[in-house]
């Protein structure tokens, strides 16, 4: 007679080595899947969150003058993730049909638990991201970050954030069309990283960056 039980849903796996390409940044915790998504199902989820997201043009802090930023995004959320960044408090927005069952996904591949996500549209190589760390206090010492990347292939750049370092370089990688990054242990602390301005791309980019909210 079959069982009336109801499976468990499985705990959050552990990196699993024949998936996840390590990346090499010393004492960062980089890993990336290049595909993880396919072509298909990417084409498709782009096309429908560029409709689906409420994008905003939000309002950021740069040495004491509030400007626009240079992105659209959207702060995405269960209910009491906000989120302060660069003096500006976020409220979450729900989240959309199109993300609710992708962050079980991305939960499962990553080995761990998101309450949120910050997704950023930049419609063409004039929109960047400048030098930062996800190191706010309500991210805890050292998060989980998730990032999925939707649409046209950009330049990511890390750097150390000791500014007197020897050494002091800039590493790189290309984040692709539906390629799964993970950002953990003691990165954030470590290095800043940004998405630099480029007058090749003129496709939009879409990137999620899923994360947990304490």
């Amino acid at each position: 007679m079959p069982s009336r039980h109801t499976p468990r849903s499985p705990e959050p796996a552990v990196l699993a080595a024949a998936t996840w390409q390590e990346l090499p940044l010393p004492g960062a915790a980089l890993a990336i899947v290049e595909d993880w998504l396919a072509p298909a199902e990417a084409d498709a989820l782009l096309a429908e969150l560029l409709v689906a997201i409420r994008w905003e043009n939000h309002r950021i802090r740069i040495f004491g003058r509030e400007v626009a930023s240079p992105r659209l995004s959207c702060w995405i959320g269960d209910p009491g993730a906000s989120y302060v960044y660069s003096g500006t408090r976020f409220d979450p927005h729900p989240w959309p049909e199109q993300l609710q069952g992708l962050r079980a996904r991305v939960e499962q591949a990553c080995g761990a638990r998101f309450n949120s996500v910050l997704a950023n549209l930049y419609r063409n190589g004039d929109d960047a991201m400048g030098w930062h760390s996800d190191d706010e206090p309500e991210l805890g010492a050292q998060p989980v970050i998730a990032s999925l990347s939707l649409g046209a292939e950009r330049r990511f750049v890390f750097r150390p954030r000791q500014r007197d370092k020897p050494g002091r370089r800039t590493s790189e990688l290309r984040l692709a069309h539906g390629s799964l990054l993970r950002m953990a242990g003691d990165t954030q602390q470590l290095y800043q990283h940004a998405l630099p301005r480029t007058t090749r791309v003129t496709m939009p980019r879409i990137n999620l960056t899923f994360r947990h909210i304490s």
